[in-house]
């Protein structure tokens, strides 16, 4: 695995350049922040991802190494590539995303070329615990994190998301359903109140 590459930039094209190493030139790909803020000759330093497939091999490359990050985690969302998650990364800066996905934000997502509301609900879904806290929740006096629900309402929680809505949707709906009738309702009736709750909205 080529983990990063540091050499002189020997070309720049529209979503890529070459980085000569050691007499080597790497073709990466790379955002157009990065493009646009190196020169042809120019030292520079990349982060690297090597994706393999069955009829190529691609280098992506990043100037920081959190941007190199986040476009691996990117890529476990289910139907999504590294050229989408280089455009995400084209877009979004990591702190951007990390913020877009801690709020169920799909809007923000849906900036991306290519990205419709359907699959940015899906990133909100299946990245949710895989980015670190945006900087602006992980600062002191930032709001706690909602109580793990148990029981019952663990289970309705469980259900709401089975059935397409975020987790966080999920929990202040059970919330605000139990905060009418306290602890009295069964699982059922509480599923019933969280549905009514939500709205049908996902």
């Amino acid at each position: 695995m080529i983990a990063s590459l540091t050499g002189r930039v020997a070309r720049i094209d529209l979503d890529s350049l070459v980085l000569e190493v050691g007499g080597i030139g790497y073709l990466v790909r790379t955002t157009p922040q990065a493009l646009s803020s190196t020169r042809h000759g120019a030292e520079l330093t990349l982060h690297t991802e090597l994706v393999v497939r069955e009829d190529s091999m691609t280098l992506y490359g990043f100037p920081h190494a959190d941007e190199a990050e986040t476009f691996r985690i990117v890529q476990s969302v289910s139907g999504i590539g590294p050229r989408t998650a280089l455009a995400v990364l084209a877009v979004l800066d990591p702190e951007e995303l990390r913020r877009a996905i801690a709020e169920q934000d799909a809007k923000t997502i849906t900036r991306t070329p290519g990205i419709g509301p359907k699959v940015a609900q899906r990133m909100l879904l299946e990245l949710s615990g895989k980015l670190p806290a945006p900087a602006s929740l992980s600062a002191e006096g930032a709001a706690p994190a909602p109580a793990t629900p148990s029981g019952a309402d663990s289970d309705v929680v469980e259900a709401l998301v089975g059935l397409g809505w975020a987790e966080k949707a999920a929990l202040g709906a059970v919330e605000t359903a139990r905060a009418d009738d306290g602890a009295s309702l069964d699982a059922g009736e509480l599923l019933r109140r969280s549905l009514r709750a939500l709205g049908g909205h996902r």
